[in-house]
């Protein structure tokens, strides 16, 4: 097993954290900021903060400082109070930082007045010719050990909370969207079993790779990168008014899904991975193949059959999805290319 030295990820303990997780470290004074406001110690921030205009909005310091606001309404924080999640003066923040960033996405993302969701869920069908396309493709030729326990680290963010933002979207749908969507998710939550929860299989998988699989445990770690991923998730969560986007996030996840989940357990298996490594991406070759065909005919189908006006919305969704996964996805491969670690320097939670 390679090791923390040349991993800069530490050893798992393979232990599964069932309390909030610390506060991370700041990366800039908007995070500071923040963090400030929530240890108690100042309330200027509470009370109200512009933002600059030059905000570099994918940058570590908005969206770090976006995902602490957002974690407010999931597992939360240690020493941080829960009656913070609905604080006037953080919601404005948030309300700001989410402008900006939805308005980039926006930008960097246009839908055409002819673009359809029915089109763009066929280019996500569309496999790049040869093997040159993709992480994906690139961590099952060639990607080592380490490269993979990276990878599963950084994405721990998003995978211990994976069906979470997208459960908010079940009551803004309605008839056979409603139903097709809740029939995905109770698989995404293990179908009744603890054990099968898919944020639990890849928890098992981080320990199967000598990973810590305490929830939140790689945030200092992950880049920017990983963490707009994730904000977007819940941008599109939190807000009624980006169902159709939502809907279109979690098509494209679910319709690329299946192939890269072949790619990345053939990886893990040729890197000599322990069987719970491997499970996470088999079972979600299958679960996902079925997946794929009722999001798209019933979730997204049922959605604009009663809402046909959300149509450019979803076409919105699946391609900020695209958008940040390729940010992710270049942030990586040029760390590793470069023969660097693609993690942040270990600091606090990072060991």
């Amino acid at each position: 097993m390679t090791t923390a030295r040349t991993t800069g990820i530490g050893t798992g303990t393979g232990r599964t954290r069932l309390r909030p997780p610390p506060l991370p470290e700041a990366r800039g004074p908007l995070s500071a900021a923040v963090l400030t406001a929530l240890r108690g110690d100042g309330t200027g921030l509470r009370a109200g903060a512009g933002l600059p205009a030059d905000l570099p909005v994918y940058g570590d310091d908005p969206q770090l400082a976006l995902y602490v606001l957002y974690e407010l309404h999931y597992q939360g924080f240690a020493g941080v109070p829960d009656t913070l999640e609905w604080d006037s003066g953080l919601l404005a923040l948030r309300g700001a930082l989410e402008d900006r960033f939805l308005a980039a996405l926006r930008a960097d993302v246009p839908v055409a007045p002819g673009d359809t969701a029915e089109g763009a869920l066929d280019e996500l069908q569309l496999e790049p010719v040869g093997d040159d396309g993709g992480l994906s493709h690139r961590l099952r030729r060639t990607g080592t050990l380490r490269e993979l326990r990276e990878y599963a680290a950084v994405r721990s963010l998003y995978h211990l909370k994976e069906a979470d933002p997208h459960a908010w979207v079940i009551p803004r749908l309605r008839g056979r969207a409603k139903a097709a969507m809740v029939a995905v998710e109770f698989d995404e939550f293990g179908a009744g079993r603890a054990d099968e929860i898919h944020a639990q299989l890849f928890a098992d998988l981080m320990t199967d790779l000598g990973l810590d699989a305490a929830y939140g445990h790689y945030l200092d770690a992950a880049p920017a990168e990983a963490l707009a991923t994730v904000n977007m998730m819940s941008l599109f969560g939190l807000h009624r008014a980006l169902r159709g986007a939502l809907v279109g996030h979690f098509a494209a996840v679910e319709v690329t899904s299946s192939p890269a989940s072949r790619r990345l357990a053939q990886a893990l298996r040729r890197v000599g991975a322990g069987d719970a490594a491997v499970r996470f991406y088999t079972e979600h070759v299958e679960a996902d193949a079925v997946h794929e065909q009722v999001v798209r005919h019933d979730v997204v189908g049922g959605l604009l059959e009663s809402e046909p006006e959300l149509d450019g919305d979803v076409v919105f969704g699946i391609r900020a999805t695209l958008y940040l996964e390729d940010r992710l996805a270049a942030r990586l491969t040029s760390s590793w290319k470069a023969g660097t670690s693609a993690l942040r320097p270990a600091g606090p939670g990072t060991g």
